[in-house]
């Protein structure tokens, strides 16, 4: 492997979500080596891990990786507990839909396996924009992490600086399907819902699927996921 593609290597944090698959559409159409990782931290339910997965097929990823990491047995969460999901789109505070430091937790992960990979680039679906309130989602959260990022890996000490991207950071959900529509993702392939029912419908009430529906309308195209309603 050459010098060069050593230093276009990547590891893309894969959701299953809108935003992750987006982002992992611009890190693979920059030339980056795109290495994603996914998380079962305990979430309702295995979708989204299934549309990782074929949206890392989709973008021949060189190396797709799923880690279990139990954040439910220590955060509480309406997304990890018997707890309700809400079903507005509250923004004035942050909602039992933030799971506790989830963010700097999968980003650590993916900043270990980026050190073993001597991958300098990571690349998070972040968005500040069109967002549930999240503090790990804040272009402040990304910055720091990239500090410390440098601070606690032994490639940073030794002067090879890593990266944190966050191309969606101030794009609204309309900007990103179409940003993502441009570079060829198949939306019908991501997962956004909280709450889904039988069959993994989309509820289409809760916070995120109300974020992806007011999305999708704004950019002027139907969106190709089954909902239970889409009336939110």
């Amino acid at each position: 492997m050459s010098l060069e593609t050593k230093e276009k290597k990547a590891v893309i944090l894969l959701s299953g979500g809108m935003d992750s698959a987006t982002c992992l559409a611009i890190a693979a159409s920059q030339g980056y080596c795109c290495y994603s990782l996914a998380f079962d931290y305990g979430q309702r339910h295995s979708r989204e891990l299934e549309m990782a997965c074929k949206q890392a097929s989709a973008w021949n990823v060189i190396e797709h990786n799923e880690i279990c990491v139990e954040i439910s047995k220590v955060g509480r969460s309406s997304l990890t507990a018997d707890i309700a999901v809400p079903k507005t789109n509250s923004q004035s505070e942050i909602p039992n839909t933030y799971v506790p430091a989830r963010n700097a937790v999968f980003m650590s992960l993916g900043l270990s396996w980026a050190e073993t990979l001597a991958a300098r680039h990571i690349f998070i679906g972040a968005n500040q924009v069109d967002y549930s309130g999240y503090p790990d989602c804040r272009r402040d959260f990304i910055e720091a992490f990239e500090k410390m990022a440098n601070l606690a890996t032994r490639m940073g000490t030794e002067g090879r600086k890593i990266r944190i991207h966050a191309p969606l950071l101030d794009m609204d959900k309309a900007a990103i399907i179409e940003k993502g529509i441009e570079l060829g993702v198949d939306f019908a392939n991501t997962h956004s819902c909280y709450d889904p029912g039988p069959g993994a419908r989309a509820c289409g009430r809760c916070p995120s699927c109300r974020l992806r529906l007011k999305g999708f309308q704004k950019a002027g195209i139907e969106d190709p996921i089954d909902y239970i309603t889409r009336d939110a």
